[in-house]
């Protein structure tokens, strides 16, 4: 997971494709089922932010959770395997 520089929009990589999300709303605005794998913490956008690299958190053998606080800190996010949990940060 990770955010674009104008902390518009959520990047989300999974084994299914990549996902955009439009903070706030959480609306779901792009999808691309070919599965692409981060590179060096980076990965290209899509829709919205097509042409721009994302860096990103990634989850592995070590790391069971993602947690990433929105670029304005109102929400915390938690990516686990079967999703990704949005909260209110306090």
């Amino acid at each position: 997971m990770g955010f674009d520089p104008g902390g518009r929009f959520l990047l989300v990589v999974s084994h299914s494709g990549r996902g955009v999300f439009s903070l706030g709303s959480w609306e779901r605005v792009a999808r691309d089922a070919t599965t692409v794998y981060p590179k060096d913490g980076f990965i290209d956008g899509i829709g919205p932010i097509a042409n721009t690299r994302i860096a990103v958190e990634q989850r592995d053998q070590n790391k069971e959770q993602i947690r990433l606080r929105t670029p304005d800190g109102r929400f915390l996010l938690r990516g686990e395997s079967d999703g990704i949990a949005i909260e209110a940060a306090e």
